[in-house]
């Protein structure tokens, strides 16, 4: 394998100084994302030199995805820096200059709604009727305050009550519609639509929350998210930009495209010495040198006293010291009983098995002309008919009616005339099973039915994502699931093999991403501190050697 090179500058300091006295321990990256690229950065700076990425995709940059369309750049993948005091995402992208085109149309001081900011947002019905503004604002009043509530569970160790289930979506829904019911100015119709508003609003929670339903997501722990003070700040270049800020220091290091692992043999000394004694055993998984033309029998791990195998797809096997792990959530509730040799122990199994992750999918349409007016800067699609439905979830034909609204993107001059439509959970999976043509078609109906407009064209180009059938990803991001905590999201980072069940070496197989960050979880910046906070994890640990070392006494 070919080892990562550093510049002379970062060799100055007692580690590096360790490390260069003392074999080279092999760090295995999986994953170049935001939270891979960020450990492999950090471990680069701190001295380790033999460190390797395997991205199994053929780019980098994981769940962003910018890709330039004439002459806009849309993202299908992560959008938006959540808030800038703090935040290393923010701080990487001003220090750089990624924000001086940033218009204020793509700066939000108060709680984002997707892309909504300037202008309107048109709140339709599916009879083609617009809801007047006023009615608009007073429900998103009532609704915005039931969500200060959702926050108070967790922050203020208020007691769930049994009649909500634990669930956001199940409390929400309840106490809006008494509220609402017991509204004596309004009329029967007035409280229709706002029963129908509710339901809208739902939609855009899910597709923010990348749940199915809210009616998923923990109301214990609703509250636990942090949010980062500061605006919101879209980056006109692209948020591919920070992926390759990131990748600028790891040119020079192996980072291996097209790259899927198979299996990850971790305390492998412990757990192969037997085979080894037995070598006519052909096994497969265990007769590694002979059946594997990637890795020589003087790389055996048992030679070097390395205790882990990385297995790749491709029938390269890689020994390593340690394996930084940072696949997402849906990838792991996928793999992780065939990706681990041995298994993973119960309890973070469980944890992966009781946090939740779904797919929030974005359709681009593009327009050689506007349909909407000036001041709209979205179309929301209010259904009149699920006003008093519990559960918002569609056969497969009937998937569009999961899509909760299309917003205009801003500024015109950038992007031309562009929608952006929002759906999530299983039926953003049956929207992913469909072509082009039948995506654009469908959007154009819906488009027509809730402006009251049979005159808007197709659009004349489509752009969509597709998080959820990505082999490599398996969804947008994670959420805390009625059941789960953040007290999940620590199991799931927490290094094997725990320190306190055996005497085999340690932080061999490290947890990184998203979902492993107990505040700032389904965020760019969780992910990218995440990564930062492994590879401290193992800087740390060659630290605490190095001291020892130079500590002994001479006998």
């Amino acid at each position: 394998m070919q080892s990562c090179e550093i510049s002379s500058d970062s060799t100055d300091d007692p580690l590096s100084s360790g490390l260069r006295t003392h074999r080279q321990p092999r760090i295995v990256v999986i994953g170049a994302g935001l939270a891979g690229l960020a450990a492999t950065r950090v471990l680069l700076k701190n001295g380790f030199t033999d460190v390797t990425v395997l991205e199994a995709s053929d780019h980098i940059g994981g769940r962003v995805q910018s890709v330039q369309h004439g002459t806009a750049t849309l993202e299908l993948g992560a959008t938006w820096i959540h808030g800038a005091n703090g935040n290393p995402v923010y701080h990487l992208a001003e220090e750089n200059g990624l924000l001086e085109h940033t218009t204020d149309g793509e700066r939000s001081e108060g709680r984002i709604s997707l892309y909504t900011k300037n202008g309107v947002a048109h709140y339709q019905t599916n009879a083609g009727k617009r809801i007047p503004k006023d009615l608009v604002e007073e429900f998103s009043d009532l609704y915005n305050e039931v969500y200060e509530l959702t926050q108070e569970f967790f922050q203020n160790g208020k007691p769930v009550c049994a009649e909500s289930q634990n669930s956001v979506g199940v409390f929400t829904r309840d106490v809006v519609r008494k509220r609402i019911m017991l509204d004596p100015d309004d009329s029967e119709s007035t409280k229709k639509v706002k029963l129908s508003m509710l339901q809208q609003y739902l939609k855009v929670e899910s597709c923010e929350s990348s749940s199915p339903s809210m009616d998923e997501v923990s109301l214990s722990e609703f509250g636990e998210w942090t949010e980062i003070p500061g605006a919101h700040y879209v980056i006109p270049e692209g948020f591919m930009k920070i992926v390759e800020l990131l990748a600028q220091d790891i040119l020079s290091c192996t980072t291996c495209l097209s790259k899927p692992v198979r299996r990850i043999h971790w305390n492998y000394s412990a757990q192969h010495q037997e085979v080894i004694a037995k070598p006519s055993n052909n096994n497969a998984d265990n007769n590694h040198n002979e059946n594997h033309h990637g890795c020589q029998p003087l790389d055996d791990p048992l030679i070097l006293g390395r205790p882990i195998y990385v297995e790749c797809e491709d029938e390269e096997w890689i020994a390593a010291d340690h394996v930084i792990v940072t696949a997402s959530l849906g990838v792991l509730k996928q793999n992780h009983d065939i990706m681990f040799s041995p298994s993973l122990p119960e309890d973070k199994v469980l944890a992966i098995n009781k946090l939740g992750i779904s797919t929030t999918d974005k359709i681009f349409l593009e327009y050689e002309e506007p349909f909407w007016s000036p001041e709209c800067n979205s179309i929301q699609f209010v259904w009149e008919d699920e006003a008093q439905l519990e559960q918002l979830v569609y056969p497969e034909e009937l998937w569009y009616k999961k899509i909760c609204s299309f917003d205009v993107l801003y500024p015109p001059e950038r992007y031309g005339h562009m929608l952006s439509g929002w759906i999530c959970g299983q039926e953003a999976l049956h929207m992913e099973r469909c072509d082009d043509e039948t995506v654009a078609e469908t959007c154009t109906e819906l488009l027509r039915r809730f402006t009251g407009n049979p005159d808007i064209p197709k659009p004349w180009r489509i752009l969509r994502s597709s998080w959820g059938s990505n082999p490599f990803i398996r969804g947008s991001y994670s959420f805390t699931r009625v059941g789960s905590s953040g007290g999940d999201c620590e199991r799931l980072a927490m290094p094997l093999p725990y320190a306190n069940s055996t005497k085999a070496p340690p932080l061999q197989v490290l947890f990184a991403g998203e979902a492993t960050h107990r505040k700032y979880y389904s965020t760019t910046h969780g992910a990218l501190l995440s990564g930062q906070r492994e590879a401290t994890r193992l800087t740390e640990m060659y630290q605490d050697l190095h001291r020892a070392d130079t500590t002994k006494p001479n006998l």
